[in-house]
């Protein structure tokens, strides 16, 4: 594939925006000389996070030559916030400037039309080519070679030196923590340290049991010192297993906590093509399994780059698409005539799997049973977003990505309007619990959280995983009071 031509000058950017990774601003014009990549993002779309590999790959290739900018140009309000889009440049490593473009002014000079869309331009600053969506390293690295070659002459191979916000950031226990699984009977909680690439076992008072992981970004498998995960997320507890979602491994790591092992059970560590066909576990490629659930044996995974739900026979190792048809949209029918949308949290209770849709900000659930359908409780729409509570029918999320169902209740993590929620399913109403709506820390009876990724229940207490705020905080229902789990 290679990109689509287009001839013109590159228009300059608006100087009033602000900027990440960059001290002070930047103009084109500053960079006469230099090959220039444009990424129009955002940072909840599972698309643009697919194309970060590609540019690091381009930025590790072409070091002096090359300059890559970020053009954040928001889905939703909460993405707006200049500070919101500094914690996810953090969060997904990326090291390269970043415009906050949330009146679309560059999206609209340069006719972006769709997340991602990346341009490439000369050292003269005109416009070579463009393209949107993912599998953008063969393209691009084909068309700067051609580059280089054309302007040998005019190439500016001084170093390009951008100011990483990641220097301005202090290390806590946990870094950027995306889901947490709490275990009622054995007392313990599973918290995915993200962006520590492993897994705590701590008890309910925060004191470590067990670290499933060497910190290290990788794909080993063997004893828990040396296994490897990418940013894994969603984990759900069998008996002595522990199922993991490596997500950005794109594979499903199974750790047997007895043994202290980890194995890999499904995906190739590749992301899977566009509609691959699911096989065996260990033969099919994943793409991007953010949460999990359990159900007779049945591992169900809500699968958030094709935008469907899979599941996987843990007694067969046989992995099957359950929900979903691939298209990006919100669409109710039977299950796999349905469309999804970035499925990013999922729950059980035992007949039906509830899942948080996370870019129609909706809720929704598909029936276990045979002939089976998918259905909405709240949500509309790609761009129908907001924060409204009362009656399924008329209230509005943003971007939720974490839920957990407790006796006929289930409790949900609105992570774009960092707010946790309760929906009651017999009553089909929806209330806030907690959280102001905007993002902050804060304990107590007035808690604040800044984008909340995950939520489990145990013993009267939601535990919640407060992403941004790099903690687990603790929930009592029976006081509204939320408290700080120190990590120890």
């Amino acid at each position: 594939m290679d990109l689509k031509n287009y001839k013109g000058n590159a228009p300059s950017f608006p100087f009033e925006l602000e900027w990440l990774n960059i001290e002070g601003k930047l103009q084109l014009s500053d960079l006469k000389g230099k090959i220039v990549i444009l990424d129009f993002w955002t940072y909840c779309c599972i698309n643009c996070m697919h194309i970060i590999p590609d540019l690091k790959r381009l930025e590790a290739k072409y070091p002096d030559e090359l300059v890559v900018i970020g053009v954040h140009s928001a889905k939703f309000q909460n993405e707006k916030d200049t500070e919101n889009i500094r914690q996810a440049i953090l969060r997904y490593g990326i090291e390269h400037p970043v415009v906050n473009d949330y009146k679309f002014q560059i999206w609209t000079k340069y006719g972006a039309n769709a997340w991602p869309t990346v341009i490439l331009i000369n050292p003269l600053g005109d416009i070579v080519g463009y393209m949107s969506g993912e599998g953008i390293f063969e393209p691009f690295d084909k068309a700067i070679q051609q580059l280089l070659k054309e302007f040998e002459e005019v190439i500016d191979r001084t170093p390009f030196k951008p100011e990483l916000e990641k220097f301005n950031v202090q290390k806590g226990k946990l870094n950027y923590p995306g889901k947490v699984t709490a275990d009622e009977k054995g007392k313990r909680l599973f918290i995915s340290d993200s962006n520590n690439d492993r897994i705590l076992i701590t008890g309910f008072d925060g004191n470590i049991i067990d670290i499933i992981g060497s910190g290290q970004e990788g794909t080993a498998d063997g004893p828990f010192e040396d296994a490897s995960f990418n940013k894994p997320q969603g984990v759900v507890l069998a008996g002595d297993f522990l199922y993991i979602a490596d997500t950005e491994n794109h594979l499903i790591r199974k750790a047997d906590l007895i043994k202290r092992t980890v194995e890999t059970i499904a995906g190739t560590g590749v992301q899977a093509p566009f509609r691959v066909k699911p096989n065996s576990g260990k033969n099919t490629p994943l793409n991007s399994p953010w949460d999990l659930t359990l159900v007779n044996g049945i591992l169900y995974i809500a699968m958030a780059g094709p935008h469907q739900l899979w599941s996987l026979d843990l007694a067969s190792n046989k992995l099957e698409v359950f929900a979903g048809s691939g298209q990006e949209n919100i669409h109710d029918d039977d299950l796999l005539s349905s469309a999804l949308a970035q499925p990013s949290g999922i729950t059980s209770n035992g007949e039906i799997l509830y899942f948080a849709d996370s870019e129609v900000s909706a809720v929704r659930f598909a029936e276990l049973k045979k002939n089976g359908r998918v259905q909405t409780l709240i949500g509309s729409g790609l761009f129908e977003f907001g924060d409204k509570d009362g009656s399924f029918s008329s209230a509005l999320l943003q971007h939720p990505l974490g839920l957990v169902y407790n006796n006929g209740l289930l409790y949900l993590a609105d992570t774009y309007n960092h707010k946790i929620k309760l929906l009651d399913l017999a009553k089909k109403e929806i209330t806030t619990l907690a959280g102001s709506g905007e993002r902050g820390m804060a304990d107590g009876t007035e808690a604040k959280f800044h984008e909340p990724g995950g939520i489990s229940i145990a013993h009267g207490k939601l535990y919640i995983a407060d992403t941004n705020n790099h903690r687990i905080a603790v929930m009592d229902l029976s006081t509204g009071t939320t408290s700080t789990l120190e990590i120890k």
